[in-house]
């Protein structure tokens, strides 16, 4: 071999090394975010974004304007404009994996429970934990127990008085079964749903202590969130149209986020298995996309009389409810 070759053969292989690193680079290789592990720690993660499958790791790839095209390096990570704080058994993963489609959204995926675990940790310490987002996207992150957290309103507030709040509610009778179904499937052996719900069977007394039952007083919660925020800032979604239209749901959500319409019923199919919408498979994917196996499953299997009692003993609190917020509804 020639000198002449060799040297040509060396600027080549560097070459090559050059544009590998940039293709590392610029395909966000270098880019993580904090992910939650069990027992309260965080991790950093490799963020990878796969703007061929149609949407990524933290949101805001594949789908509308700008999906596929090169990181703007001006991304920085900031404190969110935006927070899903209820309720828990709602559809709050739901709205968060719809609302990822969007381009200009950049949601963290993991809870982070800032607002009421991991307070003391201060205000830089959460905002490292959030997606790195260009000017004009909207960073958000989901964490139902914020809702009904007594110190969590004033919390926020001294974050942002400007911040967006998302509550999706569900009727409260529905999401207490929901929520015991959840509990049963990881603590078997626990006592029947009739003997939790209830102080005193035979007398019909309610134990509104109860978490599963006391999440649903919802007008109550509500009000603390009132006394920190105009009712203006707080956009309700409906736990049950999010099921049955879940792109008219998305629509007025982006509309409150001030954003393009973009996620439309076009990403939208009904999955009659799970009786649950499920976002169509995206380019390059060979399945559709539907939420986890816990996600439709039946609910365990509640008497009617316990069923009309609940019933009963909710219909003041939503009344109260509908007031607050003037909208009805429709709960039984």
């Amino acid at each position: 071999m020639s000198m002449a070759t060799f040297q040509r053969l060396a600027v080549a292989s560097s070459l090559a090394v050059i544009c590998f690193s940039l293709v590392y680079i610029f395909t966000g290789c270098c880019d993580t975010e904090l992910v939650a592990r069990p027992g309260g720690l965080y991790v950093r993660v490799p963020v990878r974004e796969f703007a061929s499958a149609g949407w990524n790791a933290t949101g805001g790839g594949g789908v509308g304007p700008g999906a596929g095209m090169e990181r703007d390096y001006t991304a920085v990570r900031r404190l969110p404009q935006a927070l899903i704080i209820g309720v828990k058994k709602g559809g709050t993963r739901a709205l968060l994996e719809f609302l990822r489609l969007h381009p200009d959204i950049r949601a963290l995926g993991s809870e982070p429970h800032f607002f009421d675990r991991h307070y003391a940790r201060g205000l830089d310490w959460y905002r490292t934990m959030m997606p790195k987002a260009l000017e004009g996207q909207v960073v958000m992150e989901k964490t139902p127990r914020y809702f009904v957290t007594m110190d969590t309103p004033e919390r926020v507030h001294a974050m942002s008085g400007q911040v967006k709040l998302i509550v999706v509610v569900r009727d409260p009778v529905t999401r207490a079964i929901s929520d015991y179904t959840q509990i049963i499937s990881k603590t078997p052996d626990i006592p029947a749903f009739e003997s939790l719900a209830f102080k005193n069977q035979s007398t019909g007394e309610i134990d509104s202590q109860w978490s599963p039952l006391w999440i649903g007083l919802y007008a109550l919660h509500l009000q603390r969130w009132l006394d920190w925020f105009p009712l203006s800032q707080i956009h309700l979604v409906s736990g049950e149209r999010l099921i049955s239209d879940p792109a008219g749901e998305l629509g007025r959500v982006q509309d409150f986020l001030g954003l393009q319409r973009i996620v439309t019923d076009k990403h939208f199919y009904f999955n009659k298995t799970k009786g649950f919408p499920c976002l169509k498979k995206p380019e390059g994917s060979s399945k559709p996309h539907c939420l986890g196996k816990t996600k439709g499953r039946p609910h365990a299997p509640i008497d009617p009389e316990v069923l009309q009692k609940l019933r009963d003993f909710y219909r003041p609190h939503n009344e109260r409810f509908y007031q607050l917020t003037g909208q009805d509804f429709g709960w039984q």
